[in-house]
């Protein structure tokens, strides 16, 4: 019995020996997704809309402050989404930070489109191909939300139509711009680069 034994472990142990030969033989495949990964570029295109999200709420607040205006008048319109009219007149500051993290979460939830979008489209332009890209959707985006969403559903569900109305068209065209043209200097930073490991 423990010669069956001894004689069956000699031959399990002969065959792992020949397995992890086999092994050794195989070139090491770096693991490739399949076609275009859409979960790794929606990914860091939420984390890059950060960076576009503060550089166009910058801008705005540059902007705002150069014409006399609170330098986060923007902040306060688009408070009128969820508050009304009475988001006019907002001096809190928390309320104030509150609407700064809710823009730089819309921002992140547009970096997704801006980067996969580039990502599809244009993965190997240049930086001039990649901001030409992000304009003409930086310019999509600002008509669909204001002038097909915003401009009824504003007025269905507050009464007003304030954020359309209050900022002026070439603020909200150029305030979209610089968030697209942000996206699209910071795409590099999110392209997918397979881990390779060196060997001898």
């Amino acid at each position: 019995m423990d010669a069956e034994k001894s004689a069956e472990l000699t031959r399990l142990r002969e065959r792992v020996r020949e397995l992890e030969a086999e092994v050794e033989r195989q070139p090491a495949v770096p693991w490739q997704p399949p076609k275009f990964y859409t979960a790794y570029y929606a990914t860091t295109g939420f984390l890059l809309g950060i960076f576009g999200a503060v550089t166009s709420l910058l801008f705005n607040v540059v902007g705002a402050s150069l014409v006399g205006k609170h330098p986060l008048e923007l902040i306060r319109v688009y408070l009128t989404f969820p508050m009304g009219e009475k988001a006019r007149g907002i001096e809190s500051g928390m309320a104030l930070a509150i609407g700064c993290c809710l823009y730089i979460g819309a921002g992140m939830l547009l970096g997704m489109v801006f980067q996969l979008a580039i990502a599809r489209f244009a993965p190997r332009a240049s930086l001039g191909g990649r901001l030409a890209w992000a304009s003409g959707l930086a310019v999509a985006v600002w008509i669909v939300n204001y002038y097909l969403v915003l401009s009824w559903l504003q007025p269905l569900l507050f009464g007003g139509n304030w954020i359309v109305e209050e900022i002026p068209v070439w603020v909200a065209a150029l305030t979209h711009l610089v968030f697209g043209w942000t996206m699209a200097v910071v795409y590099p930073l999110g392209e997918y680069r397979p881990y390779r490991v060196e060997s001898e």
